[in-house]
């Protein structure tokens, strides 16, 4: 397949050899932090979602270049925590595979395509490609939270981070790449690039921007 995708430089996984970690459990993350959530509809009426109510919705219209809508997500420090971007070529191209971790993952079934199994819906995930080891993000090491329709993958190699799902007439993204210099982390700055994205998988902000994605849902 060919399209849009977050190529290793904005993707992530676990070394060759060992097993990929398994997702975090829902249940075990902190709850979400921001109160007083409010609702974004996408200018077309086709998708809505939630966000906390101190964050704001930066939509520059004529940005996506096939006339879909585009909504960037800022925290109340103005740091993108999420894009939404209908109307981009779906699919993708695996030509390499990657060490992974997969750091959390639900299903949407909400986005699922009619007459689609609920098992092949598109599912949230925050996952890591490359080394494991390496101290910072690279073209080759990299972090991403967002839907994808690509199943979670299993074994020790996987492709890279494709943030994108089927949604008419071709399809759409929602998240973003992990930086921590942008998306706030606790722990040791010298952490290996991995470890730190483990440790952001635990914050409160993680939280906020995976029910703030987990929300997005037809608004007709």
């Amino acid at each position: 397949m060919t399209g849009t995708a977050v190529p290793p430089s904005t993707t992530a996984g676990a070394p060759p050899g060992e097993p990929s970690p398994s997702a975090s459990s829902p249940s075990r993350l902190p709850s979400p932090t921001a109160s007083g959530w409010k609702t974004f509809t996408t200018p077309d009426g086709d998708l809505t979602f939630d966000y906390p109510g101190d964050w704001a919705i930066k939509d520059p219209r004529g940005k996506s270049p096939l006339g879909g809508a585009f909504a960037e997500v800022l925290n109340a420090a103005g740091k993108t925590m999420a894009v939404l971007e209908t109307r981009i070529v779906t699919g993708s191209e695996c030509v390499q595979k990657y060490p992974f971790a997969v750091l959390d993952s639900e299903p949407m079934t909400a986005l699922a395509e009619k007459g689609v199994a609920d098992d092949n819906a598109p599912r949230f995930m925050f996952e890591t490609r490359g080394d494991a080891l390496a101290a910072a993000r690279t073209a080759e090491t990299i972090a991403a939270y967002g839907i994808t329709m690509i199943p979670e993958e299993a074994g020790t190699l996987a492709c890279p981070i494709f943030l994108l799902f089927r949604w008419p007439p071709s399809g759409a993204m929602f998240g973003a790449g992990y930086d921590p210099a942008n998306n706030a982390t606790p722990g040791n700055p010298s952490l290996p690039y991995w470890e730190r994205a483990r440790l952001y998988a635990e914050t409160g902000e993680y939280r906020n921007i995976r029910r703030m994605i987990t929300s997005l849902r037809p608004a007709r």
